[in-house]
């Protein structure tokens, strides 16, 4: 039998930490994976602004704290700051995989670069979400539909316009949060949308958003 392993995430605020908390780690731990969700040491601003410096005060202090557990992040695209590593190339990418790739791809480049003696390439694991955490609440436009108590075919209408709910953008005016709080004022991060994301599941998340698929098949990994 694998050994149970146990793996820190580096998350945004609340919303994250009740996700991991209620519905990634019960998923994760039938595979013998522990996820612990940990706040960025100071939140953020609001509306995001999540800055990398701030970040990586708490990587560094993660990865020495002991040498058997993991790393990994779970931060909305949309709140990260202009300094970000491989945000600027990122921006200039059409496809939401390619954004993902790039800035998945420096951030774990320079973290290797300050932590490589904390055997950073094996235990660091980023992820950076397209474009944040509503996006995976698109994922059944069914339950969305009847939790926000709209009609299907607003969800539906979204979903033709952009594609993949990880490809809806991240603009101020037509981000996922803001898509639906213009269709529901009923909506609460915390409580509605843990609630959609429980009833959706993990599963259903996997097969409509492949960048969230490929972040938990690399943390699945870890155990095999």
């Amino acid at each position: 039998m694998s050994s149970y392993v146990e793996l820190k995430a580096i998350v945004e605020g609340k919303t994250e930490e009740l996700f991991i908390n209620n519905i990634l780690n019960p998923y994760l731990s039938q595979k013998n994976i522990g996820m612990i969700p940990i706040q960025v040491s100071k939140p953020g601003q609001k509306g995001g602004d999540v800055k990398f410096a701030r970040v990586i005060n708490d990587i560094r202090l993660h990865l020495k704290q002991r040498k058997d557990t993991y790393l990994t992040l779970f931060l909305d695209y949309y709140a990260i700051d202009i300094q970000w590593p491989g945000l600027e190339e990122a921006k200039k990418q059409s496809l939401p995989e390619h954004k993902a790739e790039q800035i998945n791809r420096a951030t774990k480049d320079k973290v290797n670069q300050l932590f490589k003696n904390q055997d950073s390439d094996r235990r660091f694991i980023p992820y950076i979400s397209m474009h944040e955490f509503e996006a995976l609440l698109f994922s059944d436009p069914e339950i969305l539909a009847n939790q926000l108590q709209v009609r299907q075919s607003e969800i539906d209408k979204i979903l033709h316009e952009c594609g993949r709910p990880e490809e809806i953008d991240d603009s101020p005016d037509s981000a996922p949060s803001r898509r639906i709080e213009n269709l529901s004022s009923r909506f609460k991060k915390t409580s509605t949308g843990i609630t959609i994301a429980k009833t959706t599941g993990i599963e259903k998340m996997r097969e409509q958003c492949p960048i969230f698929n490929q972040w938990l098949t690399q943390i699945e990994s870890i155990n095999c």
